[in-house]
């Protein structure tokens, strides 16, 4: 890219794209990225309050209903997996059809759900009808990859941890929005009139889309590479950074669906009380998620990451103590504070992507806009597949949280196996991008790349 403006054809199609150039980015690239980024939050935080639905519209779920506290995890369970998987296309739509086409399709596509629950929401409807449309709700999840596919394509890598952090910290602030409404629903008209939050929704879908449509852009140099997919699938840093972000975004997501039904089914609350708690969680660790994102383009993100996974563990003894002893004020202080950590590494653990496969082509010996291009193709081809990997840390925490409750009534010993599984998150951090390893015989991992790696 050598001119200072994006030649476009029809369509909203921009030809050329080049954020690195810093005059290209101060004249025309900066501006247009950032308002693709607003439309984009707003589409991903819809996508996110419909794939959650589920976590509120269980609290409206009463004894007439017939579904035990292991049908209502299971329903949730169901959602977050559909979601997990829809990633995966989802991530490659972008470069096949255009990030603003896709927007446009993949938010007209959370009508289905939205529609399809308005329909069922009601005593009498058979559990297997209410799995169906819990699973629809999948596509709301499927929104979040392509979003963070696409807004990493228009910014430049020294910008990404923040404008990455954004857009997901933006798209994850829809699960607390749609928990608010369902509290405002219930504490209005009662626990009987969950038709009120789903006819909510169905013209915010609606003007997201028609706001995508007329206001966002397709990259035109971004295309598919199945070459840069494969050797993804073959790099043991997608493999590692997946499992790093099952224990941050799995962790958001999967606590997220399960607060409210917890609530009631471990501490006896009612769905108003239930509904005026849940949503402070997923709040704080949604807000907090740019501010991760900014501290890794700062301090490293293996540093923030590595920090925040001890952390994490912490906060669960405090909430396996308190479980034990069914405190719930000291439960609360507990959970809350895993949803804000693990919103502060779901930021660090992004930023990280892009600046693991930059560094292993600084340590193969490329420099300048090359190196630069290799880490945009793997990072973007990682992204989808991290991103799918790391929701199935949600349907985990509930399928461990429905077995701890079938079980033994109590959600302590689902909490003892996160803080084991937080342990090892430390140590797999630690051991694969802080601790100087003795000999570089991993290219991407030698004495020579490690400054790169430690900041990433």
């Amino acid at each position: 890219m050598t001119g200072t403006t994006a030649p476009r054809r029809g369509g909203r199609w921009i030809e050329q794209w080049d954020p690195e150039d810093e005059t290209f980015w101060k004249e025309t690239g900066e501006r247009t990225a950032r308002r693709n980024l607003l439309y984009s939050v707003l589409s991903e935080h819809i996508g996110f309050s419909i794939w959650s639905l589920w976590s509120v519209m269980v609290l409206f779920m009463g004894p007439a209903y017939g579904i035990d506290p292991a049908g209502k995890f299971f329903l949730i369970a169901t959602a977050t997996c559909v979601g997990a998987f829809v990633r995966v296309p989802y991530t490659f739509a972008v470069a096949r059809f255009g990030g603003r086409n896709w927007t446009v399709f993949s938010a007209l596509m959370l009508l289905a759900p939205t529609v399809a629950a308005l329909v069922v929401m009601e005593p009498g409807t058979s559990y297997g009808t209410f799995l169906l449309v819990a699973a629809l709700t999948g596509v709301g999840g499927g929104n979040f990859a392509s979003s963070m596919t696409n807004i990493n394509a228009f910014f430049p890598l020294r910008k990404k941890g923040w404008a990455l952090g954004l857009n997901a910290g933006g798209g994850n602030i829809g699960v607390p929005v749609v928990q608010l409404a369902g509290l405002l629903v219930i504490a209005t008209a009662g626990a009987t009139h969950p038709r009120l939050l789903l006819g909510a929704y169905i013209p915010l879908i609606v003007l997201a889309a028609v706001l995508a449509a007329v206001r966002m852009d397709n990259l035109a140099p971004v295309r598919n590479d199945t070459g840069a997919v494969r050797e993804a699938l073959k790099d043991a840093h997608t493999w590692i950074m997946s499992f790093l972000y099952v224990g941050t975004f799995g962790s958001f997501i999967g606590y997220s669906f399960a607060f409210g039904l917890v609530l009631q089914t471990q501490f006896g609350r009612t769905p108003l009380q239930a509904a005026s708690l849940t949503f402070v969680g997923p709040l704080l660790g949604s807000l907090i998620r740019p501010v991760g994102g900014a501290l890794a383009d700062r301090f490293g993100g293996a540093r923030i990451t590595l920090g925040t996974f001890v952390a994490m563990a912490a906060a669960t003894g405090v909430v396996v103590f308190a479980s034990s002893r069914s405190s719930l004020p000291v439960f609360l202080v507990g959970f809350v504070a895993l949803f804000v950590l693990s919103g502060l590494g779901n930021g660090s653990t992004y930023k990280m992507i892009p600046g693991i496969f930059q560094a292993k082509a600084l340590a193969r010996g490329m420099s300048g806009e090359a190196a630069g291009a290799y880490g945009r193709r793997l990072s973007g081809a990682s992204m989808g597949l991290i991103g799918a990997v790391g929701a199935l840390g949600g349907l985990g925490i509930n399928l461990v949280f429905r077995e701890a409750f079938l079980s033994s009534g109590s959600g302590t010993a689902a909490f003892v196996t996160f803080l084991g599984f937080y342990a090892l998150c430390c140590a797999v951090t630690w051991a694969v991008y802080l601790r100087r390893p003795a000999a570089p015989a991993v290219p991407a991992l030698g004495v020579e790349a490690k400054p790169q790696l430690t900041s990433v």
